[in-house]
């Protein structure tokens, strides 16, 4: 540090060193905003349809649904578990819906009877998760099973229409020229991370993830949350199944079907860690609306649905890497030894030639 002299006082200064310039460091958000132009511009490029203002619909009222279960998914796999049985509850609501309806309930006690069994199927998840200590893969993947399995058995047969207008134009209709399922998942999304970001539960899900012992320790109802974390997975699952009940028109327990990879890939693509503590609703949001982009541009591309399950794997593969796996950190620092290598001078005396090169004095011989 200098000094310098004062002309006023005569006497000496200390100079302040000038603040260290801050290097600006991109944020997985960023990532996740550029990834989702890329994927823009590639359908763009692919096809001239893409752009369309009927493939644009499409592609965020089928990203709707799979957003929904994305936030259903988020909430559990931030508490470092995770829930295989989406698809399958969502199929569950389309059929009691479709049950109820066809047997003359009204729209609003078959709303409430379907999320309410959804949300039942969601508890028992939570509850065998935290005290029958069965690790929530391998809970979830027999739920996945189960509820498949009742709704066959509610179903009883063929598929079952639905032909109640006010239930079709609840899920299925429009507000203005908006549809009513991107009206749901925006309000879904929206109360979620006002929850997760505002709320006690929401902080107490992030400690949960982050370290569960030291939630423990500190005295927070970490068995309580738990389960409502799965309860509420139930329950946006169901609401999911009402959705894809009013756009199908129909309750069959064969839709749904690969939905859980889906809610997975959404999370997780978003930014979410499979090790927990981190993420964000919004994010997982985007990460189902890059789903959803891929997945149109495969369809107008004409790939079948068999790569199409390839390819998605992959996504959800470099998807990890990226977030759980800190491969971002990983790449950065790779460019950054490879830089240094480049640019590292040349320290080695036999290095080089010409008269331009530096000699090293030969030591004598003892």
């Amino acid at each position: 540090m200098s000094t310098t002299l004062s002309p006023q006082s005569g006497t000496t200064q200390r100079e302040r060193p000038a603040p260290a310039r801050r290097r600006f460091k991109p944020g997985p958000q960023l990532y996740l905003v550029l990834v989702f132009v890329a994927v823009a511009a590639v359908g763009a490029l692919t096809s001239p349809y893409f752009f369309t203002a009927r493939n644009l619909e499409n592609i965020v009222v089928a990203a709707s649904v799979v957003a929904v279960l994305g936030v259903a998914q988020f909430i559990v796999v931030v508490t470092r578990g995770i829930d295989l049985s989406v698809g399958s509850i969502a199929a569950l609501s389309t059929v009691i819906a479709a049950v109820l309806l066809r047997q003359g309930a009204g729209v609003v006690p078959t709303i409430l009877l379907a999320l309410l069994s959804c949300a039942a199927a969601g508890l028992i998840n939570g509850l065998l998760v935290v005290y029958a200590r069965i690790t929530p893969f391998v809970t979830t993947l027999a739920m996945m099973s189960i509820a498949r399995g009742v709704a066959f058995i509610v179903q009883v047969g063929t598929l079952i229409v639905i032909s109640n207008q006010q239930f079709l134009q609840l899920f299925g209709g429009y507000t203005g020229r908006v549809p009513n399922a991107v009206v749901i998942a925006v309000v879904v999304t929206l109360v979620a991370a006002f929850v997760m970001k505002f709320s006690p539960l929401g902080r107490r899900l992030y400690a949960l993830g982050g370290n569960p012992e030291a939630a423990r320790l500190s005295g927070l109802p970490v068995e309580r949350d738990t389960v409502m974390a799965y309860v509420t997975s139930g329950l946006l699952a169901g609401l999911a199944g009402l959705m894809l009940a009013g756009r199908l028109q129909q309750g069959s327990s064969l839709v749904g079907q690969g939905y859980e990879l889906d809610s997975i890939a959404a999370a997780v693509v978003g930014g979410t860690s499979l090790f927990g503590g981190t993420g964000d609703p919004i994010s997982t949001v985007l990460g189902a609306l890059i789903i959803g982009m891929i997945g149109n541009i495969m369809n107008l591309v004409g790939i079948q649905s068999e790569p199409q399950l390839v390819i998605r794997g992959l996504v959800i593969l470099l998807a990890v890497f990226l977030t759980s796996g800190a491969g971002i950190q990983r790449i950065r620092h790779g460019l950054g030894r490879i830089r240094r290598r480049r640019v590292a001078p040349v320290t080695d005396g036999t290095a080089g030639s010409g008269e331009d090169s530096p000699t090293v004095p030969t030591p004598p011989k003892a």
